[in-house]
């Protein structure tokens, strides 16, 4: 956690609490999940994705931001203040970025797809997931890690990634992508092709063409 970390979480929270007081507030710098369990509605907050490629001046991390509402997430935004990109979906009403709406990629060949991934801190789940990588890159075009699963979600979101997975992530790292992606046409579930929610274990965006095809791969 960086100094940044907690200012911006601190600007959020404060302009949040003004608009919404009654709504809860989850914060990856102050993590109460049981308000998880106890509210219908809440916001889910990250305030820096990406902390090590923006300690290290890595200029690849995001604010993202969303709200969920009876279960289901209803809003998401995202912002990249170093490209000034603005990613964000309703729920029904599609996904933008800025004022232009986006669609995920219409590649149907795994062969010619750029694919993303990303890898946690536990040992035991970075040597699994490096098994994954290891499978897919050889039938991939290429295959990025950038370190931030809530842009890599947008960046399937508009086409410049065809799918994107990766394991243990948190609900606040991914709960307004989903929505991004899904709003965008793309296809999102568990590693064998299961419903996925924000609070699983597993997660595999795709632009929907070439989801069979990582499935296979992700469960061999």
């Amino acid at each position: 956690v960086t100094d940044g970390d907690i200012e911006v979480d601190n600007l959020l929270r404060n302009k949040i609490q003004n608009l919404t007081p009654s709504i809860p507030i989850i914060s990856k710098e102050t993590v109460d999940l049981k308000k998880i369990n106890k509210s219908k509605n809440f916001w889910l907050v990250d305030p820096i994705d990406g902390t090590t490629n923006y300690a290290h001046g890595y200029r690849f991390f995001c604010v993202s931001i969303a709200v969920e509402y009876k279960g289901q997430i209803v809003l998401g935004v995202i912002y990249d203040p170093i490209t000034e990109e603005l990613f964000s979906a309703r729920r029904g009403r599609g996904a933008f970025l800025n004022s232009r709406k986006i669609f995920v990629s219409g590649r149907d060949l795994l062969t010619d797809s750029l694919l993303c991934t990303g890898f946690s801190y536990d040992v035991e789940e970075i040597k699994e997931n490096l098994e994954l990588f290891n499978r897919i890159i050889l039938h991939a075009r290429a295959v990025r890690r950038d370190g931030s699963a809530a842009l890599d979600l947008c960046y399937v979101a508009c086409g410049r990634f065809d799918g994107f997975w990766e394991l243990s992530l948190q609900p606040w790292d991914v709960a307004a992508g989903t929505l991004i992606v899904s709003e965008a046409g793309g296809l999102l579930t568990n590693f064998n092709g299961t419903d996925c929610t924000i609070y699983g274990q597993q997660i595999l965006a795709t632009n929907g063409r070439i989801h069979r095809d990582l499935i296979q791969l992700l469960t061999a």
